[in-house]
């Protein structure tokens, strides 16, 4: 059964190149609530989390809310596998889909298809997953002919449309998203939104990082409230 539990996670970021004993770096260290420290002349580690303990449960829906820079990005991010913890534990039973930076792995110079091929090879998917996967995605997105040319020549909303197409034709066991995805082609939206709709209610859990209080509290049961990369509370909605 899926589940996600983290003990006491920290993550530090290690930014090379940069020199400390400045006033910038005095700026940005009051900045950040003195999150951003010195680990050499030329290294600046900034502590993105600090000793995150959670427990998410399958039928949980978990929003994570905070200020700009509390941490919730790097949070889906450890989540997502992208990021290793640098101190404490973490496990996660299931399959991990992770709506966060999309673009990435899209080949401007190759075609439609081929990056459905490349990305589908990029989220974990088999050969032959992606070969019977294909039509769906090429119906969904709308794309036609288009999918057999160059990215690069697509305008954005056609880009935005092969990725979202992508991206949500798998159902997950575990869905991590940054914002609600949505895209904004007018003639997509709405077929977009009913996609994302049933991926979150066929998914056992949903963690959604957002600054819309108010989605957050209709859509989730727990709601994480960060601040300076901690935890400052854990509301459970739970009957």
């Amino acid at each position: 059964m899926p589940s996600i539990t983290l003990r006491n996670c920290s993550l530090d970021l290690p930014i090379y190149g940069t020199i400390n004993r400045s006033f910038k770096g005095a700026i940005m260290a009051s900045a950040t609530g003195g999150r951003i420290a010195s680990a050499s002349k030329n290294v600046t580690v900034v502590q993105a989390l600090k000793g995150i303990s959670l427990e998410i449960r399958a039928g949980d829906r978990v929003g994570l809310m905070g200020h700009n820079g509390a941490g919730k990005t790097s949070l889906l991010r450890v989540l997502a596998g992208i990021y290793e913890p640098t101190a404490g534990q973490i496990r996660i039973e299931g399959k991990v889909s992770s709506f966060i930076n999309l673009g990435l792995g899209i080949d401007p110079e190759a075609t439609g298809n081929e990056n459905i091929l490349l990305c589908g090879l990029m989220f974990g998917l088999g050969f032959d997953d992606i070969q019977r996967l294909t039509p769906s995605i090429a119906e969904f997105s709308g794309l036609g002919d288009f999918l057999d040319i160059p990215v690069r020549t697509y305008s954005s909303g056609m880009v935005m449309r092969l990725i979202f197409s992508i991206v949500t034709s798998v159902p997950a066991e575990i869905l991590v998203m940054d914002e609600w995805l949505s895209v904004g082609d007018a003639a997509f939206v709405e077929k977009a939104e009913a996609r994302v709709t049933a991926l979150v209610d066929q998914a056992s859990i949903l963690v959604l990082a957002s600054h819309n209080e108010e989605m957050i509290h209709e859509l989730c049961n727990v709601v994480v409230r960060l601040e300076h990369g901690e935890i400052q509370s854990v509301e459970r909605k739970d009957a």
